[in-house]
Formats: structure tokens, C-alpha cells, sequence
């Protein structure tokens, strides 16, 4: 951080420092000038001219061969950053080695979408920060078109940062000369959640149904991969799979603010031991045209580019996608909305939208509005109050099952506790899947004699304890969200079931409420799982998968309480661990009073010893947003949760509209208890005309000479009328109708520009396989006279249009 810079006198222009590790190629670390030392530069001059001239002869320089071998180790290299800023204007200075200029970007030329998280299957590094950015909007050294990619040392460093570089970039706002009040009309936000689940057949050319031909290579001689791009530029991968029967990936992406729609592709890379790797196939799949907010899931074509005209199939691959894109008003729209859903618990609304309208994924957008409004602990303990006094005092049942509460506090630990899980486990489950540790304690898995598995079974304690010691030695950084949570549940149990806690059978209830949670939905999942919290890349090997598996069984066992030792585990193999858990026990029962109970003093320790930069940094970014118009204000994230609150709620708003059309043609006879979903429902609606409305508006303005004749006739639509667009094509982006338009009577897309994809880009076409991916259309909706249920579904209807 700068020492020049007071964030109370507005007079100075900000500066501020951070260090960082920058991710340098082969070619771009090549590139790099070597710098010559002081010493040597002085004695190359005194022999250069006391030299003769017949001496001076010129050397051939060396090769960008040689200049590499003189690199550090790994691509990546310390790096320090320097960011400044006066009035809109901002620059990023990278330096290497303190003082070497390696890089300026110039921050107000980007747009927001250029500044994103990078995903951790890139690098297998949390914490990284890319930027997107072309020729114009940087100086280089070396002259690279590659991206910047930065890892920071923490998360709240590489948060803040991320919103700081934000609020001086251009957010995707429309219609700022029309609507100048608000600075703009609209803004956009976009994501793409992507899971790629299984491949089949890699390697098997298929020219047609019934039609089969060799191998482009030896299915069971090498490994695949898929590596992830958006729109040309490359956002993922995935661990190497043998290509042999069907490889299981289960790898999930999920890449947020994204610019306009292009294409996703995904190509499939081979890698055969001792030669290069190479490219087997791709899946390419046009986003522009994609559905929006419904989940799509199926097989698509591999298809391989081969010497002749047309591509041939070289397997399939299963993938589930989610494609979202939003129209995000300023926040005053939604004020009537915020207000009703802020007068309930969120818990409450959650139970109502997962069972009334049957919506999916709608859990963490309301937990986001309710952590804004600092409400989640006090709404987490009402809720819990309910469900104890309601349950029943069956030990093995309490707190077990899949309800409202059990999910919300799996989001309440994932929101609050990564840098406790990270240092519970983190660090051990990296070192064992490094290691390749392969335990196996099952005689009929292993057929190597009893010393072989009394070998196994010390191995599994050594690395049971190991896992048991660090999660012991941090138990005090538990946060204290999570403490008040646990510490509620605790007293809850043992003020309803006092009278059972006397009991063999419901002795340690009290404890074994919280082991619930932060064992069996928190820690063993991670060690099952490793892949899914970003400790490792990929679905570790099955031996050493298998290991964790065992590593897991002992530690929930543990986490269980029992006091018969012995009938911990269902597998017979299991029970000589019996001892290791029971001198544990004292062990974890300390561990469990102190993650469950709170402490007061912490809060007030962790504000008062904050990192000094990132208060100068939030102080000067609550200054600057001071001066900004309200899109453009609301467009950064919010600190330190990076919190969207439009965009939570245009997000809500969205999947009400989808999903609430059944539930208002209900014809079951009226409850009251659905008055106040009711209200919401209508609500939303409200706020959907107002979003036909003012892209109407904008489209009227912008193209007030330009008259387009709509499809959709004199259908529920009404009298013909202009098609809204939402934003440029990326094909035309100085363009306002370059969108493509939807329409439902013909299940036909149509486009008032050149299709995005010319005749020499190659578009999927269906794969011969009956459970391939479906087309793309939407299905007919039979009409309903009921004014209601017609509202919502035109509103519907419009709303495909405006994501088109």
C-alpha cells in the first residue's frame, strides 16, 4: 500500500501495492529480456574497449533454447503490482524482480467481464485472477497476446482486488443516453454452469447408425482429458482419464460474469506415453442459441476434423449443462419485492419455492439476501428451534435427513467456513493424494497374508492421526458464525431431550447434533471427495480414492459417539480400529464444545487486527462509489462477500416466473398459507413488465427508424409490436438488434444479422445415439382462458425473448 496516499484527502491520487506470483508460458518467459548485473555490465564495457578492433567480433546470440534453461522452475514468477488511478483513468503496472516493468494494463479501456476468478482446474491454484485483454489496452515487454493470469495469497486479498480493478472498468450497462437518471437502462450478467460426467466410445470412428470403423488410436494405450473453452479462450480442464470403456469425470465448472454468448467448446485432448499429445475431438456447442435457465443434460457428438470434407464421430460425451443470462434493473425496481421477501424467514421461503414451485438452486440467492441483510444466524436458530421441538427422540434420526434445515446449514459451512475446512484437511489430503497412499484393510481386496494387513492397518492409524491432529490444532478457528450455529444446536438438544440425555442410548445426543453437521456434511465429504472442494484435481486414483474412503469411515465413526466401540462399523474388517476411536474419544468431545461454542472475542479481534491495506482499499472504494451512477455503483460487488443484490434478485425473479405458472392455475381450493407466495408471485411479475418495459423503450429509441414485424402475430402477445433486444450479438456488437430472436409458434431461430457461425465453422449436428442431447426448442404451451396463468405465460414467453 501506498504511504503517500491518505484515503481522507480526496486531492491524492490513489495508489496501491500488492505481491503476487504471475503465470509466465514458455513463450512469453522466453520472450523476456535477461537482465545483466551491475558488476558485469561494468567489466564487459572495460574489455569491450580495451579490446582490439579484430577482437570485436560478434557473437551468435543464443536461442530461446538456452534463455529457458536459465529460468526459475515452474511458470510461475513473484511479481508485484502496482495499481493507480486518477479520476476515470487507472493503470496495473506488473513488475518482475521489484523493478523490471513487465506489464501495464490499462483498467478503464476493460470491461467488467474481462476481470474474472480464474477456475482452479487451470493451474490447481485457488486465489487466481485473469485478465482478458487485447493489444490496445496494454503495453508489454514481450509483445504476448496471452492473458494475465495473478495468484494472490489469500482469498480476501485476490476479492479485493478483483472488486478494486472492477470499479474502475466498464460494466455491460444499456441504454445510458435514454435513461440518464439511472446511468443506463439495464445491465447484463451471464453464467454457465457446466458438468461434464462421462465419455463413451473415445477413439471408435462412427460414420453413421449402424456404422463402425477402426480406432483413431488404441482406446486402452491412452489418457483423455477435456479442455474448456469460452467463447475461443481457455477457462478449464479436466484430469486425465483412461480412454478405455467409459471414463467417469463428474467434474463441475461454474464460470460467472461472463461477456456476450458465443460458443462453448470442448475439445478432447490424447496424451500417449513418449509421444506429443493431440487433439481427438471436439463438442462444440452454440450458446447464443442455447435455452437459459433450465438444466440440459444428454450426450454430444465428438467429432474429429479429418482429411476429408466432412467430420466423422469419435465418441460421445455426457455433459449437464446450465446456461443463465439476466436482465438486471437498478434495485429500486425490486424494492416491493425485497421488502416481501425480507418479511419472512428465509428458510420459510426456501421450503415454499422447493415444494410449492418446485424450483431447483434457488437456496443460495436468498441466503445471499438474507447475509446481506445480516440476518442468516438469528433466521438459521429460529428455524432450528422449530424443527427440535417438533422431532422425536430418536438419536439416529435427528438432524440425519435431507431437509430444508440440513441444506442450509451445508451452505452456511461452504459460505463461512473454506478457510476452516482448508486448514482442517486441505493441506493432509493434498499430501496424501502427492504421496499415491494406498491402504487397503479388507481381506478379501487383499490376498498378501495377515502381516501385510496388520502392515495396512498401522498405515491407516499413522494417517488417521495425522488427519485427527490437524483438525484438532485448529479447531479455535471455527468461525464464529459457524459457533453460534453449532453452539444453538447443542443447547437446543439438551434443553428438548433433557429427560433422555440420562440414557445409555441418547448419551452424547447433545454432541453427536453438531458432529451432524460438521463431520457428516462438512469435513468426511471433503476427504470423499476431494475433487469438489478444490483440494484436488479430478477424482483421485481408485487406490488412493480408496484410502480416504477408510481415512473417513474411521473419523465419522468417531465423530458417532458410540460407546459400544465395536459396532462402530458395519464391516467386520473394520473393528480393529475399535481402539483408536475409543482413546479418541476424550479427544473429540473437547473438539466438539469448542467449534460449538461461541466466542464473543473474536469478531472483535478479527475487525480490529484486519489487514491495514484492505480497510485503505474498502474506504476508498465506499468513497469512489459515492460518486458513481446507480447502475454503475451497483454493478461492483460488494465486500468482502462480493455480493450482487440486483442480480440475486432479478435471478429470483427469473425462476419465479418459470415456475410459478402451475402453481397459480392450481385448482385445488384456496389455502391462506399461500397468500403470501402468492404476493410474490405477482410481485415478480410486476417486475418482469417493467423489464419488457424499459427494453421496449430502448429499442424504441435506439431504432425509432427501424420497424421489425413480429412473428408472433395476433397470438396472446396482442396486437404486433416491436422485438425488444437485450444486448449486441457478438458477431455485430455495434449492433442493437444483433440478439437472436426466439419464437415459440415455429420453434424456429431467426436472426436480423449473419449467423455467428459461417460456413467455415463447423456446427454439431445431432448424435445418432436415441438418449443424445434433445433439440433445443421450446414446447408448445396449450392456452389457458384463465387471465392469471395467460399473464404469466406471456410474460414467459417474452422473457425467452429477451435472453435471445
Amino acid at each position: 500500500m501506498s504511504e503517500r496516499w491518505d484515503p481522507l484527502e480526496p486531492s491524492i491520487a490513489p495508489e496501491f501495492f500488492v505481491s503476487v506470483e504471475i503465470y509466465l508460458s514458455t513463450a512469453a518467459a522466453s520472450a523476456l529480456p535477461k537482465p545483466i548485473p551491475r558488476s558485469k555490465r561494468r567489466e564487459k564495457f572495460e574489455i569491450s574497449a580495451s579490446a582490439q578492433p579484430e577482437e570485436r567480433k560478434v557473437k551468435e546470440k543464443s536461442s530461446w533454447l538456452a534463455l529457458s534453461k536459465g529460468l526459475p522452475e515452474g511458470p510461475w514468477r513473484p511479481a508485484t503490482c502496482k495499481l493507480s488511478g486518477e479520476g476515470e483513468r487507472c493503470l496495473l503496472n506488473i513488475y518482475l524482480d521489484k523493478n523490471r516493468l513487465y506489464q501495464t494494463v490499462y483498467v478503464h479501456l476493460l470491461n467488467q467481464t474481462d476481470l474474472r476468478q480464474a477456475d482452479v482446474s487451470l493451474f490447481d491454484k485457488k486465489d487466481c485472477l485473469s485478465i482478458y485483454c487485447i493489444g490496445g489496452q496494454r503495453w508489454t515487454s514481450t509483445h504476448t497476446a496471452e492473458p494475465i493470469y495473478l495468484h494472490f495469497s489469500s482469498n480476501e486479498t485476490c476479492n479485493t482486488w478483483l472488486v478494486l480493478l472492477r470499479s474502475y472498468a466498464v460494466p455491460e450497462i444499456y441504454g445510458r443516453l435514454p435513461f440518464p437518471n439511472d446511468g443506463g437502462s439495464y445491465r447484463m450478467w451471464r453464467q454457465l454452469e457446466l458438468t461434464v460426467v462421462q465419455g463413451r466410445g473415445l477413439g471408435i470412428v462412427k460414420l453413421s447408425e449402424n456404422r463402425l470403423s477402426g480406432d483413431v488410436g488404441e482406446s486402452d494405450d491412452f489418457t483423455v482429458s477435456c479442455h474448456v473453452l469460452l467463447n475461443s479462450i481457455l477457462c478449464g480442464r479436466t484430469s486425465e482419464k483412461k480412454a478405455m470403456g467409459s471414463p467417469d469425470w463428474l467434474e463441475n465448472f461454474t464460470f460467472s460474469d461472463l461477456p456476450p454468448f458465443d460458443s462453448l467448446v470442448l475439445l478432447i485432448r490424447r496424451d500417449k506415453k513418449m509421444t506429443k499429445t493431440t487433439t481427438l475431438g471436439s463438442v462444440l456447442i452454440p450458446l447464443v442459441h442455447f435455452r437459459r435457465g433450465e438444466v440440459v443434460e444428454g450426450w454430444f457428438p465428438i467429432l474429429h476434423s479429418g482429411s476429408t470434407a466432412s467430420d466423422f464421430q469419435v465418441g460421445e460425451l455426457r455433459l449437464k449443462i446450465l446456461v443463465n443470462e439476466e436482465i438486471i434493473l437498478p434495485q429500486t425496481a425490486y424494492a416491493s419485492l425485497l421488502q416481501t421477501l425480507s418479511s419472512r424467514n428465509f428458510l420459510d421461503l426456501i421450503d415454499d419455492f422447493e415444494n410449492k414451485l418446485k424450483m431447483k438452486n434457488i437456496s443460495p440467492c436468498l441466503m445471499s439476501l438474507a447475509i446481506d441483510q445480516n440476518v442468516v444466524v438469528s433466521h438459521v436458530q429460529e428455524f432450528a428451534a422449530r424443527e427440535v421441538n417438533a422431532a422425536s427422540p430418536a438419536q439416529n434420526t435427528l438432524f440425519r435427513g435431507n431437509t430444508t434445515l440440513s441444506r442450509i446449514m451445508e451452505l452456511c459451512m461452504n459460505w463461512y467456513g473454506k478457510a476452516f475446512l482448508e486448514a482442517s484437511v486441505g493441506g493432509v489430503i493434498r499430501k496424501l493424494c502427492r504421496e499415491k497412499i494406498a491402504i487397503e484393510v479388507d481381506p478379501a481386496r487383499r490376498s498378501k497374508g495377515s502381516k501385510d494387513i496388520e502392515r495396512n492397518f498401522e498405515l491407516l492409524t499413522t494417517w488417521c492421526q495425522e488427519f485427527l491432529d490437524q483438525i484438532y490444532a485448529v479447531r479455535t478457528e471455527c468461525p464464529q458464525e459457524l459457533r453460534c450455529l453449532f453452539e444453538t444446536l447443542r443447547i437446543l438438544v439438551e434443553r428438548r431431550f433433557r429427560s433422555e440425555l440420562s440414557k445409555e442410548s441418547h448419551k452424547n445426543m447433545q454432541y453427536r447434533c453438531v458432529t451432524a453437521f460438521c463431520f457428516l456434511r462438512f469435513i468426511v465429504p471433503a476427504i470423499l471427495n476431494p475433487h469438489l472442494f478444490g483440494f484436488h484435481l479430478g477424482i483421485p486414483p481408485p487406490q488412493v480414492h480408496r484410502s480416504l474412503t477408510l481415512i473417513a469411515k474411521v473419523l465419522q465413526s468417531l465423530a458417532n459417539l458410540n460407546t459400544a466401540t465395536t459396532a462402530n462399523f458395519k464391516e467386520e474388517y473394520m473393528r480393529g480400529m475399535a481402539g483408536f476411536i475409543s482413546d479418541r474419544t476424550p479427544a473429540m468431545i473437547d473438539y466438539i464444545l469448542v467449534v460449538s461454542t461461541a466466542n464473543k472475542d473474536q469478531h472483535n479481534h478479527q475487525v480490529t487486527n484486519n489487514k491495514r491495506e484492505h480497510r485503505e482499499i474498502e474506504t476508498y472504494l465506499h468513497r469512489r462509489s459515492s460518486t458513481m451512477r446507480v447502475l454503475d455503483k451497483e454493478a461492483v460487488p460488494r465486500l468482502p462477500d462480493l455480493l450482487d443484490i440486483p442480480r440475486h434478485l432479478a435471478v429470483i425473479t427469473s425462476a419465479v416466473i418459470r415456475n410459478s405458472a402451475e402453481f397459480q392455475t392450481r385448482s385445488q381450493p384456496y389455502d391462506p398459507a399461500d397468500q403470501k407466495l402468492d404476493e410474490i408471485c405477482s410481485k415478480c411479475l410486476d417486475v418482469e413488465e417493467q423489464a419488457l418495459l424499459r427494453v421496449s423503450q430502448l429499442s424504441t429509441k435506439i431504432s425509432s427508424s427501424r420497424q421489425l414485424t413480429s412473428p408472433l402475430g395476433s397470438n396472446n402477445y396482442g396486437s404486433p409490436r416491436m422485438r425488444p433486444s437485450t444486448a449486441p450479438s457478438p458477431v455485430n456488437i455495434n449492433s442493437p438488434f444483433g440478439r437472436p430472436f426466439y419464437n415459440p409458434s415455429s420453434c424456429m431461430i431467426t436472426h436480423n444479422s449473419d449467423p455467428p457461425y459461417s460456413q467455415h465453422t463447423r456446427v454439431h449436428l445431432k448424435s445418432t445415439s436415441t438418449d443424445s442431447i434433445p433439440s433445443y426448442g421450446l414446447s408448445s404451451q396449450p392456452i389457458d382462458a384463465d387471465p392469471t396463468s395467460r399473464r404469466a405465460r406471456e410474460l414467459f414467453n417474452l422473457k425467452a425473448i429477451l435472453r435471445r
